[in-house]
């Protein structure tokens, strides 16, 4: 392409510690910057914007969408959203000509609506969310108008900085989300009747606890088993945190349509225990967690408490889990491969259009 480095607008409706905009974020801090000039839209403002200018990468904070395409004149923009329709953040699109819409669809939503016809390509953040949009809207999969690209994740920071001495047989687990009731699941607390009885001394240490969650713990009398934090903004926390536990607790009644947390778990060495979803829920988890390999599956509370168990009586296995999962985040979900591979699909859809 004559016209490098190729700008590109990255656009989220807000800047939060959420999962959406962390990927942005990754996104942006490993553009090859010899080729392309990013930059971050977002209509409200958050604690990733700070971090993101810091990467010497603009932002325009609350500013109308429609005067941004126009100064900054991007080839590209790709937007960070749920997959609903959004007319009001794409519309601006189609009136600026933008050449290339790229969005990355976190849950899988189908969006009917006429402002959608300006995207270009839709990523998945699974092969699951992938597989069960092309199999519920009759869409054809794996196409350059839908296909699947992993959640990018600090994959190396995550390595070198877990701990090498981690002993597995220390009965303690890791629990992170957001405090919001649609990140947990009763199965999150359920578990821990069966788990206690057997081992007292059990630890749960918990990032993002909710009130229910906290009254459950008060009224069943399990307040000196579990741990609360406060909520972190930076992977070297989030690693820190992991250092604590042998194992990460996912449970999530909605599914995850990838699961960063469970990822980020995974570069740290740690296996993971996790359940499936009903129906036609998110089950990404299942993508990420393969069942005797990087982690364990549960169907219920008695089973999520034997897996428990299992790893902390069996800290060997524990430590090949993680090992495994570990190997499976660094080939798959490592931030460096996965930016190569968007790049890519920049530059096919910019050649498509005659751009490149």
């Amino acid at each position: 392409m004559s016209d490098f480095p190729v700008r590109v607008l990255h656009a989220a409706n807000h800047l939060g510690l959420g999962g959406t905009e962390k990927v942005m974020q990754l996104f942006v801090a490993n553009l090859d910057r010899s080729r392309f000039i990013p930059a971050v839209y977002s209509r409200s403002d958050g604690p990733r914007a700070k971090q993101i200018r810091e990467l010497g990468v603009d932002t325009f904070i609350g500013s109308d969408l429609l005067d941004v395409l126009l100064k900054f004149k991007p080839h590209i923009v790709h937007v960070h959203r749920a997959g609903w329709p959004e007319p009001e953040l794409l519309t601006p699109m189609k009136r600026a000509r933008t050449p290339v819409v790229v969005e990355t669809n976190v849950f899988g939503r189908f969006d009917p609506s006429p402002s959608a016809s300006i995207i270009d390509a839709t990523l998945f953040v699974s092969r699951f969310c992938l597989d069960r949009f092309a199999a519920g809207h009759h869409a054809p999969a794996r196409t350059p108008r839908y296909r699947f690209l992993y959640n990018p994740v600090d994959t190396d920071l995550f390595e070198s900085q877990a701990r090498t001495d981690r002993d597995f047989s220390i009965p303690a687990a890791g629990r992170i989300s957001r405090a919001d009731p649609g990140k947990w699941s009763g199965l999150a607390l359920e578990f821990l009747p069966h788990v206690v009885r057997d081992i007292p001394d059990f630890r749960y240490h918990i990032i993002g606890c909710i009130p229910k969650a906290r009254k459950y713990l008060e009224d069943n009398g399990f307040t000196d088993n579990v741990v609360l934090y406060d909520p972190v903004e930076t992977d070297a926390e989030i690693c820190a945190f992991m250092d604590r536990v042998s194992v990460l607790a996912h449970a999530n009644d909605t599914g995850e349509s990838f699961g960063l947390v469970i990822a980020e778990a995974m570069a740290c060495g740690l296996p993971v225990v996790t359940h499936p979803s009903d129906g036609l829920k998110d089950n990404a988890q299942l993508e990420l967690v393969e069942d005797g390999v990087t982690g364990l599956v549960a169907a219920n509370a008695e089973e999520y408490a034997n897996a428990l168990k299992f790893l902390f009586s069996h800290p060997e296995e524990a430590r090949r889990m993680g090992a495994a999962g570990r190997e499976k985040a660094r080939r798959l979900y490592r931030m460096q491969t996965v930016t190569r591979q968007l790049e890519t699909v920049y530059l096919e859809l910019l050649e498509s259009k005659g751009i490149a």
